[in-house]
């Protein structure tokens, strides 16, 4: 299966679960330093997935929400993203959030500057309501595939509380019967929050 392909079919089987929000990690502010021909190929894979399977999501009445720095992308692909917000703006199914240029130091420190700028004093409250998750909700659960067993900077801010899952699969293999795994998993767990 495709990257886009499993990218539709997880927000489908997450939404069908009633879980009203699915955050993926699409593009770190790290992978800009990749080679030049991987990143203009994987700017065409985002392009695509906003012409095509975005506007999918949107019939289906997933809202769209892009975290990141999006001034680092080409015109046309910021407007993309501002267009697949607008367009889905009022939808009331699951709230995807695309992670592109996206890195937690990244975020706080973002944030920092926008909350001093705005001459607000540096607080929890002052820092969360300057995110680019600002209206996004701590998540539950973090799944990392792949192998991987770090987060690498994603939502170092938001995911202090969150139960991590790793698995050996590969995002373009992820499925519907591992998910529902994890969150069986997860159900046995005790969640204390630092009590």
């Amino acid at each position: 299966m495709g990257l886009l392909e499993t990218l539709r079919n997880t927000v489908r089987f997450v939404q069908k679960k009633g879980i009203k929000h699915l955050v993926v990690f699409m593009f770190s502010t790290e992978n800009w330093n990749r080679e030049s021909a991987e990143v203009a190929y994987l700017m065409d894979l985002f392009r695509e997935s906003m012409q095509k399977e975005m506007k999918e999501l949107g019939k289906e009445n997933v809202r769209i929400r892009f975290a990141g720095q999006r001034e680092r992308f080409s015109e046309d692909l910021q407007q993309l993203m501002h267009e697949a917000e607008e367009e889905t703006e009022r939808n009331t199914g699951i709230t995807l959030w695309s992670c592109l240029s996206y890195g937690g130091r990244a975020e706080i420190v973002a944030a920092a500057r926008a909350a001093i700028a705005s001459g607000e004093d540096l607080s929890e409250e002052s820092l969360n309501r300057h995110l680019w998750t600002s209206s996004m909700p701590d998540p539950d659960i973090v799944i990392r595939t792949s192998g991987e067993m770090r987060l690498s900077g994603f939502l170092t801010w938001q995911s202090v509380y969150s139960e991590l899952f790793f698995t050996d699969t590969k995002w373009p293999d992820f499925s519907e019967a591992e998910f529902d795994s994890i969150l069986a998993e997860y159900a046995a767990r005790e969640r204390r929050h630092g009590k």
